[in-house]
C-alpha cells in the first residue's frame, strides 16, 4: 500500500498487512520439524549412556566403576572422558558445519540446507546403529552433527521469514516445540527398549534417528522457499507470488519492495562476515554471541543430555531414571505450548525474566537438597522415595522455565533481528557459538560434577542471574516488529542508540516527524 496507507509497528517501522494463512501455518509446522532430529539426538545420548548393556560393550571401565561397592562416590562414578566425547562430539561436528551451512543457506536456500541437514543426519544414524566399536560410534555422532549444524542454521531462519510478523513468535517456536518432542520421544523409546533381553536396546535408540532425519528429507523437497531467499537468488516474480500467497491477500507491494531493497543492500556487502563488525551492527552481534552462550549456561543440557545418568547417579534405579527423563520430557513439551501462546501476547523478556527467576530458585532447591543428602563425600545411604520425588519435582519446575523461556527464545530472537545483509552470517555465529558450548557443557560436566559436587548446580544458579540481569537493562522488546524494521527498536533502545544511527535506519521507514506524531516512546 504506497501512500501511507501501512500502519505502524511498535517498534518504529511499518506493519505489512497480511493474514495467517493456512498455507503458512502448514508449511511452519512441516519445516519447524527439523528441530526432531536435535531433540531425538539430546534425548536419546544420556539414555544410551545410562544403559547397562551400552557400558558394557563400549565403556566397560565406567560399566565397572558404576558397579562398585555402595561406598562409591555418586559423585564420581561416570567420570569418562571417553563417555563424555561420545556425547559431545557431535557438537564440535555441528560447530564446524555451521560456517559451511552458512555459505549453503544464502547462495542456495534454506531448502537445500534443510536437505543437507537431513541426509547428513540419516548417515550418522545408520552408522551408530550398527556400530562395533568406539571409533564407529564417534564417526556417527560426527556425521549427526554436521546434519544438525545444517538444520539448525537454516530452520529458525526459514519460519522467521515466512511467518507474519505478528505470528513469528510462535511459529518459530515450532522449531523447540519440535526439540522438545524429540527429546519425548526419545526418551520414551530408551525406557522401552532398555528392556529388550539381549541387551541390543541401544542400537534400535540410536538407528531410530532415521526416521526425524527422513522427516526433514521429505518436508525440504516439498517446502517452498522463503520470498526472502528467492529475492537474495535473483528470482523476484517467482518471490512476488509467493509472497501473495503466504500473506493471502493481492496487495503486497510494500512488503516486496522492501524486502527487494534489503537484499539490493545486502548484495553491496561483499563480505558479510566482516560487515558485522560494524559499528551499526553492534547490537546484533553481541545477541548473536550472547544468547546462545547464556542458554547453555543454564545448565539444561546436565538435565537433558545425562537426565538418567544424574538420576542414576542420585541413586535412582537404572529403570527409574529412565522414566524421570521422560516425565522431564513430557515436562518441556507441554511448558513449550506455554511459551507459544504467550510469546507474542506477553513478549519475549517477560519470558525471560520470570523464566530466569525460576530456574534460579529450583537450581539452589536442588542444590541444597543433593547437598543435603550426599554432602561433599558422594556417599549417601538409601534414597528415600519423598527425596527422589522432591528432586525430580524441582528439575521439573526447572525444566518449565527453561521451556517457556530461554529454550525457544534462545533460537527465537537471534533469527529474528538479523538485517539480510548480515543475517546468514549472523546466524552462523549464533549456531556457533550455541554449538561450541553444548560441546564444552557436555564434555566437562561429569568431571565438573565429580570436583564441584552439589555446587554445580549453584554454578548454574549465578549464571542465571547474570544472563537475567543482562536481558533486563540490554534486550529490547521485539515482539510485533517485521525483520527488515528491526533497526528502529535498536534505535530507540537507551544503550544501542549510541550504536545505531538515524543514518543507519531503513530509507523508506516512517521519517521523524511521522514517529514523533505517532506518541513513539524510546525502550
Amino acid at each position: 500500500m504506497a501512500g501511507g496507507g501501512i500502519a505502524p509497528s511498535p517498534g518504529g517501522g511499518k506493519a505489512y498487512p497480511g493474514n495467517l494463512t493456512l498455507y503458512v501455518i502448514v508449511t511452519c509446522v512441516v519445516a519447524a520439524m527439523g528441530g526432531l532430529i536435535f531433540g531425538y539426538d539430546i534425548g536419546i545420548s544420556g539414555g544410551v549412556t545410562s544403559m547397562d548393556s551400552f557400558l558394557m560393550r563400549f565403556f566397560p571401565s565406567v560399566y565397572h566403576k558404576e558397579k562398585l561397592d555402595a561406598n562409591t562416590n555418586q559423585y564420581c562414578k561416570f567420570d569418562s572422558v571417553t563417555l563424555t566425547l561420545f556425547t559431545s562430539s557431535l557438537y564440535l561436528a555441528a560447530l564446524a558445519s555451521s560456517i559451511v551451512a552458512s555459505t549453503v543457506t544464502r547462495k542456495l536456500g534454506r531448502k537445500l540446507s534443510m536437505l543437507f541437514g537431513g541426509i547428513l543426519f540419516c548417515a550418522g544414524a545408520l552408522i551408530n546403529g550398527f556400530a562395533q566399536n568406539v571409533a564407529m560410534l564417534i564417526v556417527g555422532r560426527i556425521l549427526l552433527g554436521f546434519g544438525i549444524g545444517f538444520a539448525n542454521q537454516s530452520v529458525p531462519l526459514y519460519l522467521s521469514e515466512m511467518a507474519p510478523y505478528k505470528y513469528r513468535g510462535a511459529l518459530n517456536i515450532g522449531f523447540q516445540l519440535s526439540i522438545t518432542v524429540g527429546i519425548l520421544v526419545a526418551n520414551v523409546l530408551n525406557y522401552g527398549f532398555a528392556k529388550i533381553e539381549g541387551g541390543w536396546g541401544w542400537r534400535l535408540s540410536l538407528g531410530g534417528a532415521m526416521v526425524p532425519a527422513l522427516i526433514i528429507i521429505l518436508g525440504s523437497l516439498l517446502l517452498p522457499e522463503t520470498p526472502n531467499s528467492l529475492i537474495e537468488r535473483g528470482k523476484r516474480d517467482e518471490a512476488r507470488a509467493k509472497l501473495v500467497r503466504i500473506r493471502g491477500i493481492s496487495d503486497v507491494d510494500e512488503e516486496f519492495h522492501d524486502l527487494v531493497a534489503a537484499s539490493e543492500a545486502s548484495q553491496k556487502v561483499e563480505h558479510p562476515w566482516r560487515n558485522l563488525l560494524q559499528k551499526k551492527y553492534r547490537p546484533h552481534l553481541v545477541m548473536a554471541v550472547l544468547i546462545p552462550f547464556f542458554q547453555q549456561l543454564t545448565g539444561i543440557n546436565v538435565i537433558m543430555f545425562y537426565a538418567p545418568v544424574l538420576f542414576k547417579t542420585l541413586g535412582f534405579a537404572s529403570d527409574a531414571s529412565l522414566m524421570s527423563a521422560v516425565i522431564t520430557g513430557v515436562v518441556n513439551v507441554v511448558a513449550t505450548w506455554v511459551s507459544i501462546y504467550g510469546v507474542d501476547k506477553w513478549g519475549r523478556r517477560f519470558l525471560f525474566l520470570e523464566g530466569g527467576s525460576q530456574m534460579f530458585i529450583c537450581q539452589i532447591v536442588v542444590a541444597i537438597c543433593i547437598g543435603v543428602k550426599f554432602g561433599v563425600t558422594g556417599v549417601a545411604a538409601e534414597i528415600e522415595k519423598w527425596f527422589a520425588s522432591l528432586v525430580v519435582l524441582f528439575i521439573c519446575v526447572y525444566v518449565a522455565g527453561f521451556a517457556w523461556s530461554w529454550g525457544p527464545l534462545g533460537w527465537l530472537v537471534p533469527s529474528e533481528i538479523f538485517p539480510l545483509e548480515i543475517r546468514s552470517a549472523a546466524q552462523s555465529i549464533n549456531v556457533s557459538v550455541n554449538m561450541i558450548f553444548t560441546f564444552l557443557i557436555a564434555q566437562v560436566f561429569l568431571s565438573m560434577l565429580c570436583h564441584m559436587k552439589f555446587g554445580l548446580f549453584l554454578f548454574f544458579a549465578f549464571f542465571v542471574v547474570v544472563m537475567s540481569v543482562f536481558i533486563y537493562f540490554f534486550l529490547p522488546e521485539t515482539k510485533n516488529i517485521p525483520i527488515e524494521e528491526m533497526m528502529y527498536v535498536w534505535r530507540n533502545h537507551w544503550f544501542w542508540s549510541k550504536y545505531v544511527t538515524d543514518d543507519d535506519l531503513p530509507a523508506n521507514g516512517r521519517s521523524a516527524m511521522e514517529m514523533q506524531a505517532a506518541g513513539e516512546k524510546k525502550v
